[in-house]
């Protein structure tokens, strides 16, 4: 699969989720947990103030689908039928055979280890079938729960990048996690 594996993403499957592509009915469930201020505490992105955030970030996701280029997964679960959150490789190195993983999901979800078994799911995906000889993964020093989801997805802590990006008006560290084949 390879480099292949953007130019239709597949369906993965783990025991209580189903990853699928994001499509813009999803857009009522994206909404429910990124405006939740504490799912949005540790990443990147603002909560969303409104539907129309949701659908904004849901267009940026089909764009990069139609693309063929690095975008995530929806994650739905089974038993609701909910889209709950979304995971996939937030980059892609292809020539050093490394990627990088993001996620985030509903509060709902936190420490019940669906999470773990999604980012597993993942990695497996990024290790055979699409060749990767690392994938990594960071997250701010405060946020245990996604340091614990990447410890018990096999990935090792590497250490502390200082003042590493520029997010949200402030300079932040990031830990560093990563799994090597």
């Amino acid at each position: 699969m390879g480099e292949n594996v953007y130019h239709d993403l597949p369906v993965l499957e783990t025991a209580r989720t189903v990853l699928r592509k994001i499509s813009i009915r999803d857009d009522r469930d994206i909404f429910a947990y990124c405006s939740d201020e504490e799912v949005a505490k540790y990443t990147t992105w603002y909560a969303h103030a409104s539907l129309e955030d949701s659908r904004g970030y849901i267009e940026r996701i089909l764009q990069r689908y139609s693309q063929q280029q690095v975008a995530p997964w929806g994650i739905q679960d089974k038993a609701s039928g909910r889209l709950v959150g979304t995971c996939g490789f937030v980059g892609w190195d292809v020539h050093h055979a490394k990627a990088e993983l993001g996620y985030a999901i509903s509060r709902d979800f936190w420490g019940q280890g669906y999470m773990t078994e999604v980012v597993k799911s993942i990695i497996d995906l990024g290790l055979n079938q699409m060749d990767l000889v690392r994938i990594e993964a960071r997250c701010h020093p405060d946020n245990v729960g996604s340091s614990r989801v990447m410890e018990k997805s096999g990935m090792q802590f590497e250490g502390l990048l200082r003042k590493s990006i520029y997010t949200k008006g402030v300079h932040q560290d990031l830990k560093m996690y990563a799994l090597v084949k």
